[in-house]
C-alpha cells in the first residue's frame, strides 16, 4: 500500500537531500532534488512526477475562466467538440467549444449534479433539490430555461446518473432515502434498489449489465445485479464512496473519503462530500480543510486492493483514460493522479485551482474543470516550450558560491537557475540564466536562496531523474556562547527556596566542562580545552596537540591538581573543513571555578561536660556542613558554627549536646565536610 505525497514540505532542508562537507570536498554542499516529494514542492506546469522520482512532460493546458459560476458538479463531451458543464450558479448548465463560453441551459434546480447522454443522443441532468431530471437536445442548448422531465417521488436529490445504452435504462443515485431508481426512455421511474443509507451518491455500469452503486454515511459499495438483489462489494472506513468507473473487462475502481471537520451548511439533509461553495460549506468537502481520500480497485473476482491512499486531500473525482487506467482528482491542491497496477503513482497536472471538479481524458475532447474558482482547461497536448518544471526556492543557510550543476535524464532537456536573498523571489532576483543542455556552472550570482527549472521544448518524451546543485557558503564563524564547568545548581531564579542542610556528602576531582556553540554553517567544528589557575597569566592545555576533540563536552580529572580557583578555556575553530586561509577561530572562558580535593581538619576538638567545642578548618573553603553522632550509633545531628552561617573556609562551633549525649562516661564522633564534598571524621569522649 503506498501513501501518495501530495503536502508541499515546509522548509528545503526537509525536502531536499543535502551532501555535506564530510563525503564531498572541503566546504562544498549540495542540493540534491531525487524523489516525489522534492519536485512536487515545486511548481508543475504541464508536467508530471511519479512516486519513483521520474519527471516527465505533462499535458500542455489552454485556460478559460467562468466567473459567472461559482461550482463545477459535473460535465458532459459532445460529439461536436463542445462540453457541457453542470453548475451550482442557479442549476445552470454552461457550454464551451472553441475556448468561448457560454449559458447552454437554464434550471429551477439548485445545482446539476450529473450529465449523461441517452442513446437518442439526449442529454439528461440530475439536479437538487427536489429530485428533477431534466431532459435536453442539443437543440435545446440555447440558453433558455428548461422544464423537468422526470420527477422523481420521494426524493430530493439525485447525485449521479448512468445510461445503460443497451436496456435504454438510466439509473439514478438519490437522496435522502439511499434509493436508486431505474428510468425508461419514456420517462418510467421504478425503484430498482433500496438501501438502508440516507443517500447513495454515485452510480456506474458494468460490462454484464451489472449496477455499481455507492452510499454516504457507511461508505457501501453495492454490487446490483438485478432489481432489489444487491450484496456490499465493499465496506469502507471512510464517509462516503463518491464515484466509481468500471473497466471493459469488468474491473471496479472506486473512490471513498473521510472529510474533516462536519457539515456547516444549512441543509441538513445533504450528505458532507456534496458541500459546495456558496452552500455554507467548502468546495467538495463540507470542511474548511482538506479530508483523506482512497482509490480502491476490484478485479474481475471483487477481490479488493487499495492502489493509493491520501492523508492530505480528498478525491471529488475519478474516471478511466484511453488506457482504462484511473485518474482521480484531488481537492486541495488542485493535482490530477494516477497508479499503475504495481502501485508506481504519478502527478499527472497541477493547476492553478484548489479542486478538480470534472475530468475527461477519452477521445479527442480531453479537458479538465476546476473549482475554487472555477476554470476549464482543454488539453491540447504533451510537452512542448510550456512545460516547465520550477523548483521549491532552496535555502543555502547562508550566502553561497555556486558550483556545477548536474542531472540525470533520458532525452534532451533544458535547465536554467536564478539566486536572490530573499525567501519568494521578487525584482531583487536575478534573471533566470542561461539554458544548460548539458551539467555545467550554474549561472547565477552568489546569494542565499536558489531556484532551478527544467524545459521540456525540445523533447517531449525527456525524463529527468534526479538534479544536484554544487554549492560553497561564505565561512561564518562559530561562536561559543556559555562554558558551564563544575559549577552546580545556584538555585538562581528557581521558584521554589533550595532544601535546608543539603550539601555533597561524597568528594568528586572530576570537573565536568561543558558550552555551547552558534554554527551558522554548521561546519565540523574541532576544540582545543586549556585550564588557568586565578593569579597566574599561563594557559595550560587540557589535550595533546594530536587530541582532534570535536564534542562539546569534557571531563577534567584534577587527580593532584593543586587546590584553588580556576577557569576554563575553549578556542573553537572550523580548520577541520577549511582551508588554512579560510579558517575561523573563537575562544570564550569560563566563570571561575574551585578545585578542591584535600579534606577540612579539626582543631581544639573539646567535649566538656554539655559542650561539644572546635574548630573545622579547609585550606579552600568553605566549610558546607558538620555533624556529630554518638559512637556505635546511626543518628547523626547537626552542628551549626558560632557566627550561625557556613560561609568560610575555617568555621568554629559551640554546641550543646545534652540533649542526645546523656551525662557520663561517652565517645561522640564528629565529621566535618567541605563545599566538593571532602570529609574529616574525628572522634571526642568524655571521662
Amino acid at each position: 500500500m503506498n501513501k501518495i505525497l501530495l503536502s508541499t514540505l515546509a522548509i528545503a532542508t526537509a525536502s531536499l537531500t543535502w551532501a555535506g562537507p564530510e563525503a564531498e570536498a572541503v566546504g562544498t554542499r549540495r542540493f540534491v532534488l531525487n524523489q516525489m516529494s522534492n519536485f512536487t514542492s515545486g511548481d508543475l506546469e504541464g508536467v508530471s512526477v511519479a512516486s519513483d522520482g521520474t519527471v516527465e512532460a505533462g499535458f500542455t493546458l489552454t485556460d478559460a475562466p467562468i466567473p459567472d459560476a461559482s461550482s463545477i458538479w459535473s460535465s458532459l463531451a459532445l460529439k461536436d467538440g463542445t462540453v457541457l458543464l453542470g453548475t451550482g450558479t442557479k442549476g445552470r448548465i454552461y457550454k464551451v467549444k472553441g475556448g468561448k463560453v457560454s449559458v447552454a441551459a437554464e434550471t429551477d434546480a439548485m445545482a446539476v449534479t450529473s450529465l449523461v447522454l441517452n442513446s437518442a443522443g439526449d442529454i439528461v441532468a440530475g439536479t437538487f433539490p427536489e429530485g428533477k431530471i431534466y431532459k435536453l437536445t442539443t437543440a435545446q442548448l440555447d440558453g433558455k430555461k428548461v422544464e423537468p422531465w422526470v420527477v422523481l417521488e420521494d426524493t430530493e436529490h439525485v447525485w449521479s446518473l448512468a445510461y445503460d445504452s443497451t436496456k435504454k435504462s438510466l439509473y439514478a443515485a438519490t437522496g435522502p432515502e439511499g434509493k436508486l431508481f431505474k428510468i425508461s426512455d419514456a420517462g418510467k421511474a421504478d425503484v430498482y434498489f433500496d438501501s438502508e443509507e440516507k443517500h447513495l451518491v454515485s452510480v456506474a455500469l458494468g460490462p454484464a449489465g451489472t449496477v455499481y452503486a455507492g452510499s454516504s454515511g457507511e461508505a457501501l459499495l453495492f454490487e446490483i445485479k438485478a432489481p432489489g438483489r444487491a450484496t456490499v462489494l465493499h465496506d469502507f472506513d471512510r464517509t462516503d464512496v463518491k464515484a466509481i468507473a468500471v473497466t471493459s473487462k469488468g474491473v471496479v475502481y472506486a473512490v471513498a473519503n473521510n472529510y474533516s471537520g462536519g457539515s456547516s451548511s444549512s441543509r441538513s439533509s445533504l450528505p458532507m462530500g456534496m458541500m459546495r461553495p456558496g452552500m455554507g460549506g467548502s468546495a467538495g468537502g463540507g470542511s474548511s480543510r482538506p479530508g483523506r481520500g482512497e482509490l480502491m480497485r476490484f478485479d474481475e473476482k471483487g477481490v479488493a486492493e487499495q492502489m493509493m491512499e491520501s492523508s492530505s486531500t480528498h478525491f471529488p473525482t475519478l474516471v478511466l483514460d484511453d488506457q482504462e487506467r484511473p485518474v482521480v482528482g484531488g481537492a486541495s491542491e488542485g493535482r490530477l493522479y494516477t497508479v499503475t497496477d504495481n502501485h508506481v503513482e504519478r502527478v499527472l497536472v497541477d493547476t492553478e485551482e484548489k479542486i478538480v471538479a470534472a475530468i475527461n481524458l477519452v477521445g479527442g475532447n480531453k479537458y479538465i474543470a476546476t473549482g475554487d474558482p472555477v476554470v476549464f482547461h482543454t488539453i491540447k497536448g504533451k510537452g512542448g516550450p510550456d512545460a516547465v518544471w520550477t523548483s521549491k526556492v532552496m535555502d543555502a543557510g547562508l550566502r553561497a558560491n555556486w558550483g556545477k550543476l548536474e542531472w540525470r535524464a533520458e532525452g534532451a532537456l533544458e535547465l536554467q537557475t536564478r539566486s536572490g536573498n530573499t525567501k519568494k523571489p521578487d525584482k531583487t532576483w536575478s534573471a533566470w540564466g542561461k539554458s544548460l543542455a548539458a551539467p555545467g556552472a550554474i549561472d547565477a550570482p552568489a546569494a542565499r536562496y536558489l531556484q532551478i527549472r527544467a524545459r521540456w521544448a525540445k523533447d517531449p518524451n525527456a525524463k529527468l531523474f534526479e538534479v544536484k546543485a554544487a554549492f560553497i557558503t561564505d565561512n561564518a564563524r562559530a561562536l561559543i556562547t556559555e562554558i558551564k564547568a563544575g559549577e552546580d545548581s545556584d538555585n538562581t531564579g528557581s521558584s521554589s527556596v533550595p532544601a535546608s542542610g543539603t550539601h555533597k556528602d561524597s568528594a568528586d576531582t572530576k570537573v565536568n566542562v561543558s558550552w555551547k556553540v552558534e554554527n551558522p554553517d554548521n561546519d565540523k567544528m574541532r576544540y582545543r580545552i586549556f585550564y588557568q589557575r586565578e593569579g597566574s597569566k599561563a594557559w595550560f592545555a587540557l589535550l595533546e596537540n594530536a587530541v582532534l576533540h570535536t564534542s562539546t563536552s569534557y571531563t577534567w580529572d584534577t587527580t593532584g591538581v593543586p587546590e584553588g580557583r580556576y577557569r576554563i578555556r575553549v578556542d573553537a575553530t572550523d580548520e577541520l573543513v577549511n582551508p588554512p586561509g579560510k579558517v575561523t577561530k573563537h575562544s570564550l572562558i569560563s566563570s571561575p571555578f574551585t578545585v578542591d580535593n584535600t579534606a577540612p581538619a579539626f582543631t581544639n576538638l573539646k567535649l566538656a561536660g554539655s559542650k561539644l567545642t572546635g574548630t573545622a578548618t579547609d585550606q579552600v573553603g568553605p566549610i558546607a556542613f558538620i555533624e556529630f553522632s554518638l559512637v556505635g550509633k546511626k543518628v547523626w545531628y547537626p552542628v551549626h558554627p558560632t557566627d550561625g552561617v557556613f560561609d568560610e573556609a575555617s568555621e568554629t562551633f559551640d554546641v550543646d549536646v545534652s540533649n542526645h549525649v546523656p551525662k557520663g562516661p561517652h565517645l561522640v564522633m564528629i565529621r566535618a565536610y567541605d563545599d566538593n564534598g571532602n570529609k574529616v571524621e574525628g572522634t571526642v569522649g568524655r571521662n
